[in-house]
């Protein structure tokens, strides 16, 4: 991973993240995908026929975003409607504007990739 934002960083006075009730179940699944990319890696050292490769690089590539689409819907269901009723209930409302440009921004990631 690159750069921590200070979303990121661990604070004892923050509510946990919207996947830390599931992180277990995302750490087994991301343990997978590893297993995956390792099996990737043991077929080009085996010289695996390309096209075999190919269809391994794709089932990663589609856990891993099965992986960020749960991260997603955790951040909107969570870190979104969380700033909103706070908003409503006479918080910042910038904070709401931040948290859907976080989402759209994360969004725009997943499709280019």
């Amino acid at each position: 991973m690159s750069e921590t934002s200070s979303h990121q960083a661990a604070d004892p006075h923050q509510p946990p993240h919207g996947y830390t009730h599931d992180k277990e179940a995302y750490l087994k699944r991301l343990r997978r995908i590893e297993g995956q990319i390792r099996g990737v890696q043991r077929m080009v050292e085996e010289d695996t026929y390309c096209i075999d490769v190919l269809t391994q690089i794709s089932a990663a590539n589609k856990a891993l975003h099965a992986v960020a689409i749960g991260l997603l819907d955790e951040h909107l269901n969570h870190c979104v409607v969380g700033a909103a009723e706070a908003a409503a209930g006479g918080g910042d409302p910038a904070i709401v504007r931040d948290k859907v440009s976080e989402a759209t921004a994360a969004i725009s990631r997943l499709v280019r990739s």
